[in-house]
């Protein structure tokens, strides 16, 4: 065991003595202090994450593009602490919207949102949703029908999986968090705000293929206004699948990695990524990853081959779900969204992808990175 693992493996054995804020804090002056590579966190202007540890959603600080853009982590709460999350926060957001609120959303049963969705459309908001339909059945959604609100459904076996609300004309989410209360208090998820106008644009070009067009998996085109974008200085990549071939540029950008990637995953099956992952590792890029552990005896599950070919992986320890989709490289590049790691992400589902080049961005990622290998095994 080279000196970095047993590191590694130390620092994850006490934390899971005792997991808290604290320990992740520590993890990063650690890094600072010993100079080892967990992302290249050396420059200056690192900032942390701000929440108390009983909070249900963790806040990433952003000190170069707080104006337009806000990261969020959920953090798993007992039922009887379900409020302060998310979806306290996006019905806020809805609150607000003057024109126009549209949602795509594989799963919707938080009442605070679509409460929110109903008072926008009273107050002469137009509030337009799509749905996955094996979710169209909940209450929610049948309220928001009832209302008056025109709800479209994908109608396929493959599913509709993005959970994307874009309000206005410049105020995009995004990220793997459903809109349950499950994605919100129970699992760990992650969500990304834009504001920016090209990013909207983006989105509701896709959601219009979507709603007007009912263009769903591979009758989708391949559209998208402004594919690559700089917003304040910070370089984007926005990609739907499958028109996309999102998998193509996410094995792209892993194989350009020249340091380190780490990874989170709720599914894991594709073997080109997989294969992509162990040509990095053997020429010593760093590789460590954490799989949502239901998912790791999936028949075609890459856990055990990266395994046992020596990468540092691990299963999550939430006993609820691990819910991410996230890449971080060479502590730079942040690869996240709905996008699970399989075929049907890449080639049958309705899916969203953000590629963010900037290392205070993925300086949060890496530390979400740290929360949740610290309840790994």
């Amino acid at each position: 065991m080279d000196k970095r693992t047993s590191r590694r493996r130390t620092i994850v054995s006490a934390a899971l003595a005792s997991v808290s804020i604290v320990a992740a804090i520590l993890l990063c002056v650690i890094r600072a202090v010993t100079g080892e590579d967990y992302g290249l966190f050396e420059r200056e202007g690192q900032s942390a994450i701000v929440a108390s540890p009983s909070a249900a959603v963790i806040t990433g600080v952003l000190d170069n593009h707080a104006d337009w853009c806000e990261l969020y982590f959920t953090n798993p709460q007992d039922e009887a602490a379900w409020s302060g999350g998310l979806d306290e926060i996006l019905a806020a957001d809805i609150d607000r919207a003057e024109f126009l609120v549209d949602i795509a959303a594989f799963d919707l049963d938080l009442q605070s949102v679509s409460d929110a969705l109903a008072r926008a459309y009273e107050r002469g908001v137009q509030v337009r949703m799509v749905i996955d339909s094996d979710n169209a059945d909940a209450d929610p959604p049948q309220e928001l029908i009832k209302a008056g609100i025109p709800v479209v459904e994908d109608d396929r076996s493959a599913i509709m999986h993005n959970k994307f609300v874009i309000v206005d004309q410049f105020i995009t989410w995004t990220g793997s968090w459903n809109f349950t209360e499950n994605g919100t208090y129970l699992n760990n998820n992650n969500a990304i705000r834009f504001v920016s106008e090209d990013i909207a644009r983006n989105y509701r070009d896709e959601f219009e293929e979507m709603f007007l067009d009912s263009s769903f998996g591979p009758t989708s085109p391949a559209s998208t206004p402004h594919r690559r974008v700089t917003v304040g200085g910070m370089r984007l990549e926005t990609y739907f699948a499958p028109e996309d071939a999102v998998m193509e540029r996410i094995v792209e950008i892993v194989s350009g990695a020249r340091q380190s990637i780490r990874f989170l995953a709720f599914s894991f099956t594709d073997g080109e990524l997989a294969t992509a992952l162990l040509e990095r590792s053997a020429v010593g890029v760093l590789v460590e990853g954490v799989f949502e552990a239901r998912g790791i005896s999936s028949e075609h599950s890459q856990f055990d081959l990266l395994r046992d070919a020596g990468l540092s992986v691990w299963r999550d320890g939430n006993p609820a779900m691990m819910h991410h989709k996230i890449l971080v490289v060479d502590g730079s590049t942040v690869i996240l969204g709905s996008f699970n790691f399989t075929g049907s992400a890449d080639r049958s589902n309705d899916e969203n992808v953000v590629v963010i080049h900037d290392w205070e961005v993925a300086a949060q990622y890496l530390d979400e990175f740290d929360r949740i290998m610290m309840l790994a095994r």
